[in-house]
Formats: structure tokens, C-alpha cells, sequence
């Protein structure tokens, strides 16, 4: 039965979300998922021999699992504010664990998707309901606070390849297996999380300005499919392109390795920044530095530095682009939903469109075509800051 949930309308200064056992318990999450996430690639190989699968048809695990994401984010999406969001969190880790076991020890390759898609959902739910809840839940604190959770994604990222290159791709089930066992103890870690009303949940409105709210939720949207465009793209054909242009394969792989890390410490470095400068200030920043990096990319003494310095530009924008549409749209009650949605749906779509792309145009091209998409990223941020304003002013606190 549905738990209706009372909540006290609080000013966002003092809005109290989280206690700090729920803080490290929703960044120990955090890595969870991005090791969920990163386990299908690295598990490929397994996955053909076990179930005597073509590359093509092993790649769906990963797609199933971006599939029950977006599915998680907007059922999840509908029932906060109906439901206690220590609920909401609990089923989320639950349905991880098992989507999890069940990829494990499914016996034939179509109950493997459809645990895929279960543990997709789960993660779906956690993406979002945190991503939201910290995106309302600390104030002004918000935009810092949600890029060290996200940091937190990437040291999964990082570590779930290296656990099953440890472990053997034919061990995968193994990995998967502890994977839900480490979700169960999470699940009993959210007393600390409280219940936040829909209608209080922005931290202050923007005006927007002589543009209609469909148009700034579509350029949101825009610049959130552009650039997780850009990050899947750099991640996927970095390797390729260095070592098209005379990089040893091996300092290829490494320099991509070093673009997820400077991808993750810069979520950690821009925390502090976020306390003195406004979201709308960071994005663009990070649009113009990843653009300029690209281009740079270019030029092939300097090109393994420059991917790394997209790395550090692109990390702050997912993060601090939710409190900015939370103070943009705070009568658009599901514009998170749609966003981070639409990340997702942009992470599976980049693939084909910039393989296609790079196809027309020659592998030396892929930092000029992923600074194309950069450079739209980029007059999104600029449409957007046009668009909305603060009372605060634009570049600062």
C-alpha cells in the first residue's frame, strides 16, 4: 500500500535531507553503480563463451541496462512525493541486487537481459532519486555537494573494469554476485534519509525570461544528450584515434584510462568551487575549456593532454547542471526526470551517430567532429544563460 508521506515546507537554506551516515551511504551507492555500469564491457568475453553469443548480442547487456535505467528514472520519478524516499531507495538497491544475481546465474541469454533490464531499473532509481535528492537537499551547498556523489560514479567506473580484469571475464558471474551482496547492507543505511516536498523543492526561482518553458526544458535537455555525446565519444574513440595518429597501443589505452580519472577528480576539485561561483559560471566555463581541448586534440604531440583536459572540463557539467534547472523550471516538477533520462538515452545514441559521423569523415577527425558537438554544448550553455537569470547575478553567489 502507498505510504502518503507529510512533509514541513522548509526555506532552502535549511533544508535537511541526509545525516552523514545516509551522506557516505549514498556515495558508497554511488560506486556501486558506476560499476555496475562499467561490468558489461569488461564481461563480454565471458558472456560468448558461456552463452556462444556474437559481439553484437553480448553488446545488448549494456543496452538492457540503459533500457531499465530510463525506465527506473521515470517510474521512480512518479511516485517521490508519494512515497517515503527511503523506500523509493531501498527497493532501488533491492532491485539491483537482483537483476544482479540473476544476471549471475541466469542459465540461457534471454532471462540474462531480462535481469539486465531489472538491475537497470534499480539503478535507474538510484541515479535519479539522488541526484534529485542532493540536488534539493543541502541548500546552498546543492551544486558542490551533487558533484562529489558524482565523483563518486566515476571511482565505480574505475574500479568495476579492473575487479573483473582481476577476477576473469568466465568469472563475471562471481563479480556480479558480490555486486548484490554489497547492495543488501546499503539498503539498511537510509534512516538518515528524510522526505522533501515536490512544490518546496527548488532552492529559490529564476525568472525565464520572454522564452517559453518548453524551449528552456528542450535546451536542458539539448545540452545534456550533446554532452554525454562528447563523454561516451572521447571514452570510446580515444584509443582509436591516438593511435591512428602514431601513439603505441598500449599509451593509448593508458592516456583513456587517465581521461576517466581527470573525468572523476574533477568533479572532486570543482566541490569548493561550486561554494563561490554560480552553476551557470562552471558550465560555461566547462563547455569552453572542453571545446578548446578538443581542438587541441588535434595536434599530435599534445593530443593524450589534451583528451585528459576534456576529462577535467566535461566532469562538472551533469552535476552542476540540476540545481541550475531546479532554480530555471521549479514548476516543472519532473524536468530532472526528463534530463537525466535524456543522458541516458544520449550515452546509448552516441555510439551509432558518432560512428557514423567519424565513418564519412576518417578516424583523424574525431576531435574535430567531438568538438563540433563541444562547440553546441557550448551555445546551448550560452542560449541558457540568455534565458534565465538570478537575483543573485549570473557569475556569482
Amino acid at each position: 500500500m502507498t505510504e502518503t508521506v507529510a512533509v514541513e515546507r522548509r526555506p532552502a537554506d535549511d533544508t535537511r535531507v541526509f545525516n552523514r551516515t545516509a551522506v557516505v551511504a549514498s556515495c558508497a551507492a554511488f560506486v556501486l553503480i558506476g560499476a555496475l555500469q562499467a561490468f558489461y564491457g569488461p564481461a563480454i568475453p565471458g558472456l560468448r563463451s558461456k552463452f556462444a553469443l556474437t559481439p553484437a548480442a553480448a553488446g545488448l547487456a549494456l543496452s538492457a541496462h540503459f533500457v531499465g535505467g530510463v525506465a527506473g528514472v521515470l517510474l521512480f520519478d512518479r511516485v517521490y512525493g508519494r512515497v517515503s524516499n527511503r523506500r523509493v531507495l531501498a527497493a532501488s538497491h533491492l532491485l539491483m541486487a537482483l537483476g544482479a544475481t540473476g544476471f549471475a546465474l541466469a542459465p540461457s541469454w534471454p532471462p540474462a537481459l531480462g535481469a539486465a533490464l531489472l538491475a537497470g531499473l534499480g539503478f535507474g532509481g538510484i541515479d535519479y532519486g539522488l541526484n534529485r535528492l542532493f540536488a534539493v537537499g543541502f541548500g546552498q551547498r546543492s551544486t558542490a555537494m551533487l558533484n562529489v556523489l558524482n565523483a563518486h560514479f566515476g571511482i565505480g567506473a574505475i574500479l568495476g573494469p579492473a575487479l573483473v580484469g582481476v577476477v576473469g571475464a568466465h568469472r563475471y558471474p562471481a563479480v556480479f554476485l558480490a555486486f548484490a551482496v554489497a547492495c543488501l547492507p546499503l539498503a539498511l543505511c537510509l534512516r538518515g534519509v528524510g522526505d522533501t516536498a515536490r512544490a518546496a523543492e527548488a532552492p529559490g526561482p529564476v525568472d525565464v525570461r520572454n522564452r517559453s518553458l518548453a524551449a528552456v526544458l528542450a535546451v536542458f535537455v539539448l545540452l545534456y544528450v550533446l554532452h554525454v555525446g562528447v563523454e561516451a565519444g572521447v571514452g570510446g574513440w580515444e584509443p582509436t584515434h591516438l593511435e591512428t595518429i602514431g601513439y603505441a597501443t598500449g599509451l593509448a589505452a593508458t592516456a583513456t584510462s587517465v581521461y576517466w580519472l581527470m573525468l572523476t577528480l574533477g568533479r572532486f576539485l570543482v566541490a569548493p568551487l561550486a561554494l563561490r561561483f554560480s552553476a551557470p559560471a562552471i558550465i560555461a566555463v566547462s563547455c569552453a575549456g572542453m571545446t578548446v581541448c578538443l581542438l587541441l586534440a588535434t595536434v599530435r604531440p599534445v593530443a593524450p593532454y589534451a583528451y585528459a583536459g576534456v576529462g577535467l572540463f566535461i566532469a562538472p557539467i551533469f552535476p552542476t547542471g540540476l540545481p541550475w534547472l531546479n532554480r530555471a523550471a521549479p514548476q516543472a516538477q519532473r524536468a530532472g526526470a526528463l534530463v537525466i533520462a535524456a543522458s541516458m538515452v544520449g550515452g546509448v545514441a552516441a555510439g551509432p551517430a558518432l560512428g557514423k559521423a567519424i565513418e564519412w569523415s576518417g578516424i583523424r577527425a574525431v576531435p574535430v567532429v567531438l568538438g563540433a558537438v563541444s562547440a553546441l554544448c557550448l551555445a546551448a550553455t550560452a542560449w541558457l544563460v540568455r534565458a534565465t537569470r538570478s537575483g543573485q547575478g549570473r557569475w556569482g553567489r
